[in-house]
């Protein structure tokens, strides 16, 4: 029995809040005192393993200044082959298990046609993200300071919704099921043999009998796994619940449910959960949508599998707060990164976590603690530091939104970087029904051009050029409003260029359901991989129904998993 599962059968909620939920007491000095120790502690670490030597190129770092100073920043390709080889004996300590996401194979794989980047995740990185993950499900469903009383409830039950292991999605969930005592929907020894959809179906089933308290996920899946169950909630073979009273009363309490409201069946006409935690570039843009399907606002987390979980949001669901004990933090400043941009061979300088300004971006850099293997690792994940602290919750710890991937930028003639967040948000500020999109920077007759491929829903008719027309003007009112700084001092690109820069093409009905269904007769987790938003390939479009020049015959493309991120 595992410690939180110990604390839990005694009722010592107090504990357990304190072990989840402690470091939003912390003030920066203290928190920069604990990412300092365990720094030195990982240095050791690393000096003392064949890997951790190589990263380090020959440093011998004895303190935090010495570390920053001598070691490189990283990037997988510095893990290669040993990860991808998942050779233990060079790593600082045994793992307890492996993860993996995806990534562009041809950064690293040697010109192999497809591969994944795996990582290994040491046990006492184990049972710290266990740690963390009972104060995300506590922040979740609390609704002051201390109130740990969720956490009453035995056995709480989770809808299996993720990549199956070992996806990072699907390794949370595990953690969640033994360390946390959860209890997935289907059961996780079965969830994780069956496909996307065959566990969504089976998992809906068994939440109609034996109920349903939370779920996380990515918040596109959230959304797509809403529609799913309110479309399945209105074709179910009510008779073959006969012998299931449970479930034939919530389907009839649903039921009358949506009929009063005059409305097709939702999934919180089915159950009210307790807690929804989601996590990826679209959190806040569709956290109105999660709530519409599922009652609740999701809890945003910031989560990648190179270093589980880096940041949440609290009970207020405002902005994020780092966490101490998994990784230590250093941030590249925007003009660092851009200098690094105009040349590899530049070392962006970093700073660290009490040395950032309120309302700035940074790219992310992290070094795992506890015998994990990733050194000054760029994430390529940017965030923006929206305060210093939560001052209405009492927090003293910077407060942080995801806005988008370091290398999923669109530059348009220099007037502004558009990452996918903002072009997201305009999409949906339009207010046009759609299923889903897919963006690049091409050259029209001459000039830089936002090319989106979008395909609508809902038989929903428009035109291509007032669809595009509309989603330019969202671009502008959002640069007023958040001070993006899309267009800058020159004015918009219209009034230089002469044209709005944005072109549309509109996709036929089902590309993104028929490019899924390609991916998954390949093997891919409906789950986990889709089409990128950000500049895909011309075979992606191709198979999206999308008329481009030339496909190649062989052209791997696989999309990295964001788990907040991505």
């Amino acid at each position: 029995m595992s410690k939180i599962q110990e604390l839990l059968r005694q009722g010592r909620y107090e504990e357990l809040w304190q072990m989840g939920c402690g470091f939003i007491d912390l003030n920066m000095e203290q928190f920069m005192a604990i990412q300092k120790r365990l720094l030195l502690e990982q240095i050791e670490l690393l000096s003392n393993c064949e890997l951790g030597r190589k990263l380090m190129r020959g440093a011998m770092p004895e303190t935090v200044e010495e570390f920053r100073e001598q070691v490189p920043l990283t990037t997988y390709t510095d893990y290669c082959p040993e990860l991808l080889e998942r050779r233990e004996d060079v790593l600082p300590v045994k793992p307890v298990m492996w993860m993996h996401t995806s990534g562009r194979s041809v950064e690293y794989s040697a010109g192999k046609s497809t591969t994944v980047k795996w990582v290994p995740l040491s046990s006492q990185s184990y049972h710290e993200l266990a740690r963390i993950m009972l104060g995300c499900g506590i922040f979740a469903t609390c609704k002051e300071k201390g109130d740990a009383s969720a956490l009453k409830k035995k056995r709480p039950k989770y809808l299996y919704a993720v990549a199956a292991r070992p996806y990072a999605s699907g390794t949370f969930a595990y953690i969640g099921q033994n360390e946390v005592a959860g209890e997935s929907l289907p059961p996780l020894d079965e969830a994780e043999k069956l496909s996307f959809e065959a566990r969504i179906q089976l998992g809906f089933r068994q939440a109609l009998s034996r109920g349903l308290d939370y779920f996380f996920g990515l918040s596109t899946v959230l959304i797509v796994v809403g529609e799913r169950i309110s479309q399945q909630s209105r074709t179910v073979d009510i008779s073959s619940f006969l012998l299931q009273p449970r479930a034939l009363f919530r389907l009839a309490n649903g039921l009358a449910k949506s009929k009063l409201a005059h409305r097709p069946m939702l999934p919180s006409d089915l159950w009210s959960v307790k807690a929804i935690m989601g996590s990826g570039a679209d959190s806040s843009i569709f956290k109105t949508r999660i709530k519409e399907l599922w009652g609740r606002c999701p809890l945003e987390v910031y989560a990648g599998t190179e270093g589980g979980v880096y940041a949440t949001q609290t009970w207020d669901y405002d902005g994020m707060t780092f966490i101490p004990s998994l990784n230590f933090f250093e941030f590249i400043p925007e003009a660092e990164r851009f200098k690094w941009q105009l040349d590899h061979d530049y070392q962006p300088k970093t700073v660290l976590l009490d040395e950032i300004k309120a309302g700035e971006c940074y790219e992310v850099v992290i070094t795992n603690f506890h015998g994990g293997i990733m050194t000054r690792y760029r994430l390529g994940d940017v965030v923006r530091i929206t305060s210093l602290r939560n001052g209405k919750l009492g927090i003293n710890i910077p407060q942080m939104v995801f806005e988008g991937r370091a290398d999923d930028l669109i530059d348009i003639t220099g007037f502004g970087r558009l990452t996918e967040k903002i072009i997201w948000q305009a999409i949906e500020n339009t207010s046009i029904p759609y299923a889903d999109w897919t963006v690049s920077k091409e050259t029209i007759e001459g000039k830089p051009m936002l090319h989106l491929y979008l395909e609508l829903r809902d038989n929903y008719i428009a035109s291509e050029r007032g669809v595009a027309t509309a989603v330019y003007e969202q671009l502008v009112k959002l640069d007023d409003e958040y001070e993006y700084n899309i267009y800058r001092a020159y004015g918009t690109p219209e009034a230089v260029l002469g044209v709005k820069p944005v072109k549309v093409t509109l996709l036929p009905q089902g590309a993104f359901d028929n490019y899924m269904a390609q991916r998954q007769a390949e093997g891919a987790d409906l789950a986990h991989v889709k089409p990128p938003h950000i500049n895909p390939s011309d075979r992606v479009l191709s198979l999206l129904g999308a008329k481009v020049k030339a496909v190649p015959e062989v052209e791997v493309t696989v999309e990295a998993e964001a788990v907040t991120r991505r």
